[in-house]
């Protein structure tokens, strides 16, 4: 794969605002803003704040009230947005390209200036409320919420991002304002920007617009780790038709030259449309319409999980043919011929290169990498890793990481 199909620069501001800019051949402007700080920062008093403050960020600043400044993001004529997750809050526009000083201007007047109004607090406190409770309406959630709260005793993995109906409550203004202060900072940020324009030029306008940001000393917040508790637990919830089955596994220990084998072993067991659960539960024995697995490989989280719903008379017989998959593949028995691991190569790098065609994917992409303290082009070592990967890794991988899962049964009452 070539290197060049962009070029990336990495530029450190005299405010301590990492910016780098990437150079492709794009009609598309995108630009994303990560603040290093998620809900694994957050300690027991304040469940929920970078979730709550993420969203504050959209209803105003100093110099545009919470309609100004929604119009002209609107205005823009692309898609903003943004999220948070454990690691980071992430703010991100796409445009025309030649929106991108009126974004830099936006972005940089929510980053720096909002007032956090009262009023307008309160009202997106709601806004949360009705969010987390249409959460414990979705099954699927639900599921994986309570897995968190019985695989961890009191790390930061056992709350949910969005808080809870308690803590998000408890949270003042003043609170928010500390937290502001505290991690909003140039220093504590990283700004990707893609776009087909020079570095000179973008750089020339990230330094007006970021500029006046004010430095200031960071604290280091301690962050607790957790692994996974070897236990199964079954709970039961009102006005549900079926049950549902997840399983957690962590993975904090595993080393780094193994995470591309296990992206690999994820793909075939539950991530693509033929892989092993899929085939095993949904065509063999007709147990379930939906099965997957999902893996998040973020720096302190480290989180494999295997999800399906199925009838309640079903449980006992698809947690059996779970672990039973599970044991064939770690015992050989379940083989990964030739075909089959360039089948998931070929998935694989199907999956890089999508992400690195989209301009917000890969500006995404880019922060993301940045923020975990990654290699930018580190899809191209794995590329390269790609052709000398058999068989022989995924068994290894696999019975490294698949072992004393968390298991959580959530049926009808």
């Amino acid at each position: 794969m070539n290197k060049l199909m962009f070029n990336s620069y990495i530029h450190k501001l005299s405010n301590g605002l990492t910016v780098i800019t990437v150079k492709k051949d794009t009609k598309i402007v995108s630009l994303h803003a990560g603040i290093k700080a998620g809900a694994i920062n957050e300690v027991l008093g304040e469940k929920g704040i970078s979730h709550l403050i993420e969203h504050m960020l959209f209803k105003g600043t100093t110099s545009r009230n919470n309609e100004e400044l929604n119009e002209e993001l609107e205005f823009l004529g692309g898609d903003y947005n943004a999220y948070t997750d454990y690691n980071c809050t992430v703010y991100g526009i796409t445009a025309l390209e030649e929106e991108l000083e009126k974004s830099l201007d936006l972005m940089s007047d929510m980053l720096i200036n909002s007032v956090f109004n009262g009023e307008e607090l309160e009202k997106e406190k709601n806004v949360i409320l009705a969010e987390i409770r249409a959460n414990k309406d979705d099954i699927e959630d639900y599921s994986f919420k309570k897995v968190h709260e019985t695989a961890f005793h009191k790390g930061p993995l056992r709350y949910d991002v969005a808080g809870t109906e308690k803590s998000l409550i408890g949270i003042t203004r003043e609170q928010i304002l500390k937290y502001y202060r505290r991690y909003y900072v140039p220093n504590n940020c990283v700004l990707t920007i893609v776009s087909s324009l020079d570095d000179d030029r973008v750089i020339t306008f990230a330094e007006k617009y970021f500029s006046k940001w004010k430095k200031n000393t960071m604290e280091k917040s301690e962050i607790f780790i957790e692994n996974n508790k070897a236990v199964s637990k079954t709970s039961s919830k009102k006005d549900i038709e079926q049950s549902t089955v997840t399983y957690l596994y962590t993975f904090h220990d595993l080393p780094k030259e193994m995470e591309l084998p296990l992206k690999i072993l994820n793909l075939k067991l539950g991530e693509s449309s033929n892989s092993i659960l899929f085939r095993e539960l949904r065509e063999n024995r007709g147990l379930a319409y939906d099965v997957y697995t999902f893996l998040d490989m973020s720096k302190n989280v480290k989180t494999l999980y295997i999800y399906t719903a199925v009838s309640e008379e079903n449980i006992k017989e698809t947690v059996n043919t779970i672990n039973s998959c599970i044991q064939r593949i770690k015992s050989r028995e379940i083989l990964f011929n030739r075909n089959t691991v360039e089948l998931m190569k070929k998935v694989h790098k199907t999956a890089v290169i999508s992400t690195i065609e989209d301009t917000t994917d890969l500006s995404n992409y880019v922060l993301h990498q940045h923020l975990e303290d990654e290699d930018i082009y580190e899809f191209l070592q794995d590329m390269d890793a790609l052709e000398q990967l058999d068989a022989n890794d995924i068994y290894e991988v696999a019975n490294i990481v698949l072992n004393n899962p968390t298991i959580h049964i959530l049926k009808p009452v």
